[in-house]
Parts: C-alpha cells; structure tokens; sequence
C-alpha cells in the first residue's frame, strides 16, 4: 500500500514539474515555424540543447552530432520509472509510427536520469520493449547532468537505502530538425495523433 501511494505521489510531482516547465518555456519565442509551435520559448529556441557525450544501449559513446541530420524526439526520464515515463515514451513510440506511416522518418530518443539502475542491459530491454528504433542513452552523474542542464531538463533523486527510490524530473519531450538543431517541446497532455501532426507541420515546413 505504501509503495501504491509513492507511485501515486510521484505521477503527481513530475505532472506538476511538467506544468512548471511549460510556464517557464512560455515566453517571447522566434517566429520561424510559427503555424507549427505549440509553446513560445523562453529565449528562443537556440537557448535550448547542447553538447553532452553519452553511452547507448549498445554500449557505443554517442554525442549530440548523432543527431544533427536526423528528425529526433528527445525524452529524459528513467527506466524504474512506475508509471509516467513509461506512458510518456509509449505516446512518443506511437507518435513515430504514426509519422512513419505519413513517410518521416523520426528516431525516438530516451535519455536516463538514473546513473545507478539504468546500466546497458536496463536501458536495451527497456527501448526494444518501446520501440525497435528507440535510442537509449545513459553515463556518469556529471554527463547525465550536463545534458538535462543543456535541455532545461529539471530532476532530483530522493535519498533512499535501497533500490527502489523515485526520481522527480521534468517531462516534456524535445524535438530536434536538421538544420535548425531542437525547435518545440511537446507536452505530455499532448495524444499520439497531436504530436505527430506538430512534428509533420514542422518536418512539411523545414
């Protein structure tokens, strides 16, 4: 029963963290793609992303250059997630499907806040149970960080003296376009269908 409320507790925080964010995006954007974007960003969307250097589930070191001349939808969360990254990562997984039905091709991306649990093997069961095409990336506490600070990505371990502790982290999805590097966030009230209708507009419109 207790175990039931945390997981109650912690889809609320990071449903609250989520709302949080979108005020702090909320703001004076750039016009480019403008009957596309859902949100205007705080600064411009150049204020988000940057260099990080992480390790996929195959093992291989991958930085942010992988993907400069792919479409990508970025999600930062974490494998012993119970309940919203789970839901979060499918909606993008069905949302990719959705636009590979259309002819785009996106590749889905989950970036682990979890440098303890979400080792290789974690991370390669977790994205081949989402998504054939799905990227894992994971690394050290630093690296980890160093790419939630690029994406105004907030999150916090609670302290605990086993394995099962929860993590509060943000949850919006980010979405990247060649030539132009990330250009919206997606929301996670946001429907399968909804997402990839904002990823074709911005896909039709590059």
């Amino acid at each position: 029963m207790i175990r039931l409320y945390s997981m109650l507790a912690v889809g609320l925080i990071a449903a609250l963290l989520g709302g949080l964010g979108y005020m702090v995006y909320t703001g004076q954007g750039q016009t480019e793609f403008a009957q596309c974007r859902g949100t205007a960003i705080s600064g411009g969307a150049g204020a988000i992303g940057g260099p990080f250097e992480l390790v996929d589930h195959t093992g291989r070191v991958v930085t942010e250059a992988e993907f400069a001349g792919k479409p990508t939808l970025i999600y930062f969360g974490y494998t012993f997630c119970p309940d919203v990254c789970p839901l979060d990562t499918a909606r993008n997984a069905q949302a990719v499907d959705l636009l590979a039905a259309q002819g785009f091709d996106v590749t889905p991306v989950f970036i682990s806040v979890d440098h303890k649990r979400d080792t290789q093997e974690a991370l390669a069961e977790f994205v081949r149970f989402m998504h054939p095409q799905m990227i894992g990336l994971t690394g050290s506490e630093a690296q980890i960080r160093e790419a939630a600070q690029a994406y105004r990505v907030y999150f916090a371990i609670h302290e605990s003296d086993d394995d099962f502790y929860l993590i509060d982290h943000s949850t919006f999805s980010y979405f990247l376009l060649p030539g132009h590097g990330f250009v919206d966030v997606i929301r996670r009230d946001q429907t399968p269908e909804q997402v990839a209708d904002v990823l074709a507009c911005y896909m039709n419109n590059a």
